[in-house]
């Protein structure tokens, strides 16, 4: 390989880690503590305040437009974009200057231009909120908090799946019934409250939970081991429209802090009020409405063995498709027989989900729903999959870890790794002057490259891991040494610059090659057979020595072969008595 080809190589690496460090990079050093507590917060939380910040806003933004000569300042760029936008699409002309009560008209009314002005706080604190999901973390032992297992009955699950129903084997069963489980369970955490946990499947059939901060554990076991109920319940119409005509008459006295009815006599006594929810820009479900629902259960969700996404073979347009069990396709058959015309609803965890017309019986267990977009019907195939995938889940362990290290430690970690990698740097300068040199460049590479890793692959740095990088500083000049020591007895021998380089590095390699796979098959067997803080420290090698092979092999050549090619050089700065 030439070395224009090796130099594109190596942008691009570079390049590639660079997109992958990206998001660390934007929340430790470029995300304010203030912006960081918010993006930490639940989901509920930041609706809250993006809702609350967009009312004052809005209502400073009114108060200023009433003087007509207010002209938009800088940090309002947002809002004359916007504005812009709005007399564009409205085939107006933009007025010049552009005022703040001309940018407000622009918006049909109120309700539109606090959601843009809501939108800009919900965008950036989701925004930030990615960057911390997609940056390295910091693990419990460094930033406290609780540490759960949670064991999951696979084969409870697999024991109530029909494969000739859902056409999937049992192994198939359990990778979905394993994805759902972590899917719920970080649903269930970030609706109470519990902010930012990292959720990852270990083993078969366990799932591995870091709560950084403080939870009650009481709090913690009741989310895990809650189960949703969902089924299926009829809409009374006629009891739905009176208490629609009540509830708008009567919006204070209708429900109690409980959100329980005041007077239940409004509606019938077979029937009940529910919400109807639909997600938001959060990902939160919202109520939209209110519907009078029967008490009775139409169908339990526990028939449903399967949830699809499809799409009309008409229109094109989204549909949901599921497949019910025998006993209950036959219960859906005569009910739906029974209620053609009328709506049924899809009830999950008292929350209405759903809400269709019965068009005709639906016999032989085949179900599709349709009237939606692509999005909601992505959320209905995951409530439904809920009941088809109901996955017992147990609390198998859980430990409360006060942080070891304060952020005065941690600070004093870093420096120690700063120190050390000087030293290291400062020896190697000494030992082999210019040649030292390029050792130094490999290795800020070598640690550039391995926190890239840890960002690409949003592992969470504890302090094995922390150990684990500082002895790759250590092993990284390993390479270099062996390399230069090989270099400096060719040249020793009378060969030219070139030659001497070819062959330290062709003498090198395999000894290079030989120690760093034995230590790579070392770290892949801890990381395989330990637990905990032993598969942090190998993993952490395991990655150093992946980025030493190539800072040391690849980046070294192609430095001392730029200096030979490009800048024509004839003699080596590799060490005191040697030219």
């Amino acid at each position: 390989m030439n070395k224009r080809s090796r130099l594109f190589i190596l942008i691009a690496v570079l390049a590639v880690c660079f997109a992958f460090l990206w998001p660390s990079i934007a929340w430790y050093a470029r995300t304010p503590k203030e912006a960081q507590a918010l993006a930490l917060s639940s989901l509920e939380y930041i609706k809250d305040y993006s809702s609350s910040q967009a009312a004052k806003e809005v209502a400073e933004l009114k108060k200023a437009a009433k003087d007509d000569s207010v002209v938009l300042t800088e940090d309002q760029k947002w809002l004359e974009k916007l504005a812009k936008a709005n007399f564009k699409k409205n085939k107006q002309a933009v007025p010049s200057p552009l005022t703040l009560k001309d940018a407000l008209l622009s918006f049909k009314n109120e309700a539109d231009f606090r959601e843009a002005v809501e939108s800009r706080y919900r965008e950036k604190i989701l925004k930030d909120k990615k960057h911390y999901k997609n940056s390295v973390k910091l693990g419990l032992d460094l930033n406290g908090g609780m540490s759960v297992i949670v064991k999951a009955d696979l084969d409870s699950v697999v024991a109530n799946n029909d494969s000739k129903e859902t056409g999937m084997d049992a192994a198939t069963v359990r990778k979905e019934a394993m994805a759902q489980a972590v899917e719920t369970l970080s649903s269930r955490i970030d609706r109470f409250g519990l902010s930012s946990p990292t959720i990852r499947q270990q083993g078969d059939d366990r799932i591995y939970i870091e709560l950084p901060g403080s939870a009650e554990a009481d709090q913690v076991n009741s989310i895990i081991q809650g189960r949703g109920i969902l089924n299926f319940r009829l809409v009374d119409s006629e009891a739905t429209n009176a208490f629609a005509s009540y509830y708008a008459s009567n919006p204070d006295n209708t429900f109690d802090s409980t959100e329980r009815l005041i007077n239940s006599e409004i509606i019938p006594e077979d029937c009940e009020v529910l919400g109807l929810y639909e997600t938001d820009s959060y990902g939160l479900d919202q109520r939209k409405g209110y519907l009078v629902v029967k008490k009775e259960i139409a169908l339990e969700g526990k028939h449903i063995k399967s949830a699809t996404i499809g799409s009309d073979e008409y229109s094109n347009a989204p549909t949901v498709n599921f497949t019910l069990s025998e006993e209950g396709a036959k219960i859906f058959a005569d009910f739906t027989s029974a209620h053609v015309g009328e709506n049924l609803c899809i009830v999950s965890d008292s929350k209405i989900k759903s809400n269709a017309v019965i068009r005709q019986a639906i016999t032989g267990g085949q179900v599709q729903i349709s009237g939606f977009n692509s999005s909601e019907a992505q959320n209905l195939r995951k409530v439904l999959q809920t009941a088809w995938l109901d996955v017992p889940l147990t609390v198998e362990s859980q430990q409360v870890i006060g942080a070891s290290l304060g952020e005065e430690a941690i600070h004093q970690g870093l420096l120690a790794i700063a120190v050390g990698l000087a030293l290291i740097m400062i020896f190697m300068i000494i030992m082999y002057k210019g040649a030292g040199v390029h050792a130094c460049v490999a290795q800020i590479l070598n640690l550039y490259i391995m926190f890239s890793f840890l960002s690409a692959f949003n592992l969470t740095v504890t302090l094995p891991m922390i150990a684990g990088m500082i002895l790759t500083i250590g092993m990284a000049v390993d390479a270099n040494v062996i390399i230069f020591e090989r270099i400096k007895e060719e040249r020793k021998l009378g060969k030219d610059r070139e030659s001497s380089v070819q062959a330290g590095f062709a003498n090198a390699l395999w000894a290079i090659l030989d120690s760093n796979i034995t230590t790579f098959i070392a770290a892949f067997f801890m990381s395989q057979l330990g637990t905990g803080s032993i598969q942090g420290f190998a993993l952490s090698l395991a990655i150093g020595v992946i980025s030493t092979l190539f800072t040391g092999l690849f980046v070294s050549r192609l430095i001392f072969d730029f200096y030979t090619q490009t800048c024509h050089k004839k003699n080596i700065s590799i060490g005191w008595r040697v030219k």
